[in-house]
Parts: C-alpha cells; sequence; structure tokens
C-alpha cells in the first residue's frame, strides 16, 4: 500500500515536468517551422523593369496576376508577360471545356484593368521552373529586353530566383523578383503546418531546392 502511495506520488510530482517539456517542445518545433516557411521568403527590389513576368503555377494564378497588375498601374513597366504550364482547371460548364490556366491568368489581368495589348503569352509549354526561366531568358533577348520583374508565390519565391539568377548569370539581363505575400493562396509562416496546402508547399520546396541545387547549378 505504501509503494502504491509512493508511486501515486511520484508521478503526481513527474506530471507539471513532462507537461512543461512537452509545451517547450512543442513551441521550439513551431519556431522551427515557422523560420523555415520564412526563410523560404525572398525578393529582389527591381524599381521599373522592361516588363512585368508572371510565372505560371496553375491555381495560384490568382494571387500572381493580382500583384503583377498592382505593379503595373503603379508604373513599373509597360506589359505583362504570361508563360505556359500547359495546366487546364476544371471543367467550366458555361464554355464546355476545361480552360487553360495561362487563359484565366490573362483574363483575370483584363479584369483588374490590364489592357489586353500589354498582355503577351508565350505559347511554348514549359514543365518547370526551370524551363521557365529559359524560356525568358531567350524571349527577352530576342527581345532585346533590358530588365525582366517576376511574380512569383511567396514559398516558391527562393527557388524561383536562384534559378533565374543562374539561367541568366552570363547574361546583361537584370531580374527583379516580387514574391506575393503569403496569406492569399498561401498560408501564413507561422501556421502553414496547420493546412494541408501548407504540407505540400513547404516540405516540398525544400526536396525541390535540393534537387535545382544539384542539378542546374550552372559553372
Amino acid at each position: 500500500m505504501k509503494f502504491r502511495q509512493r508511486n501515486s506520488s511520484t508521478l503526481s510530482r513527474n506530471k507539471p515536468k513532462a507537461l512543461l517539456a512537452f509545451v517547450v517542445i512543442a513551441f521550439v518545433l513551431w519556431l522551427v517551422a515557422w523560420e523555415a516557411a520564412k526563410l523560404l521568403i525572398v525578393s529582389a527590389p527591381l524599381a521599373r523593369a522592361d516588363a512585368i513576368v508572371v510565372m505560371a503555377g496553375s491555381a495560384a494564378f490568382k494571387e500572381r496576376t493580382q500583384r503583377a497588375a498592382e505593379l503595373f498601374k503603379e508604373g513599373r513597366a509597360a506589359r505583362i508577360i504570361l508563360t505556359n504550364d500547359n495546366q487546364q482547371a476544371g471543367w467550366a460548364s458555361d464554355e464546355q471545356r476545361n480552360i487553360p490556366y495561362r487563359e484565366l491568368a490573362a483574363r483575370s489581368l483584363r479584369r483588374q484593368g490590364v489592357p489586353e495589348a500589354a498582355i503577351e503569352t508565350l505559347p511554348q509549354a514549359v514543365s518547370g521552373t526551370y524551363d521557365e526561366s529559359l524560356l525568358l531568358r531567350n524571349y527577352a533577348e530576342a527581345q532585346a529586353l533590358h530588365s525582366l520583374l517576376v511574380v512569383t508565390s511567396a514559398y516558391h519565391s527562393r527557388r524561383a530566383l536562384w534559378t533565374l539568377r543562374q539561367t541568366f548569370s552570363h547574361s546583361p539581363i537584370t531580374i527583379g523578383l516580387e514574391a506575393v505575400p503569403p496569406g492569399q493562396q498561401a498560408p501564413s509562416p507561422a501556421t502553414w503546418w496547420l493546412h494541408l496546402r501548407g504540407w505540400q508547399m513547404v516540405p516540398s520546396e525544400y526536396v525541390k531546392m535540393i534537387y535545382y541545387r544539384l542539378a542546374y547549378r550552372s559553372s
């Protein structure tokens, strides 16, 4: 009986310590997750450019075109370039077809006041950020452009900027980058782990960054 009482007393004393340890560990993990997400978000300021580029990203076109339209209205560039990831949205019953995301992006820009004459879609399909950056370099060189201001989503921004700098490393073309602030289509850095979309974005970006740095580093 006395042994049981002592054992129960020991357990009672250990409960607050265990709870404190759990809280500390949870807090540390939350800080690590928060910092990991924030580390993915970068920018490369550019006051003005020859063109704004909206990087393809399927459904992410909503937040990207919104930011691109804002930059256009601020006079940061005279035209907006859309790339083509060859992906289609869901079935549109009123049009009886799956509308390509590049079309939806162009419509979004027009709805936000960007003139159709200022929107150009590059028709070549791209299969990823690296292909997209190569296409942009070839286009910019063919059009004799001196600068591009690229718009992409927050958690894609570090890999996108690194890839663009690799691709344009031997080019005189200046690259700027605007990351759409999280909170629109991407969850906040502080709470991304509470959302399925956050798990699809943050951990996968680190895997992709490692692959890109191994596969695409310029000499």
